[in-house]
């Protein structure tokens, strides 16, 4: 499944955030991290990130390209350097610290 948001109209630019997020089918625990990835991403990203979900009771072969150990996991392509997030992203602030994002400037008041 693939969630493109606010991705260029134009094919050949591609979003600044390329997010990859491994979930095993359609536990709490997955359904969770999705949902407040797609939060964090919509309140910190708006227009400026694609998010891959790869299920890996589907395609398990997949885990190996990314080292995947645990579910859920987020891996973030770009920007770069990569970086891999374990969990449901429940603590905002633990998960933007993850991801080298700041809060909003409306948070932060």
């Amino acid at each position: 499944m693939k969630i493109r948001k606010g991705a260029p109209k134009d094919s050949s630019a591609a979003a600044e955030w390329d997010l990859r997020l491994y979930v095993a089918g359609q536990s709490r625990k997955s359904l969770t991290a999705l949902t407040n990835l797609k939060r964090l991403c919509e309140e910190h990203l708006s227009g400026r990130y694609h998010i891959e979900v790869i299920d890996l009771l589907e395609t398990p072969q997949l885990a190996s390209g990314d080292q995947i150990l645990a579910i859920p996991t987020l891996v973030r392509k770009l920007p770069a350097p990569m970086k891999k997030l374990i969990g449901d992203f429940s603590n905002e602030e633990r998960a933007l610290v993850g991801l080298d994002l700041r809060p909003s400037k409306e948070k932060q008041l």
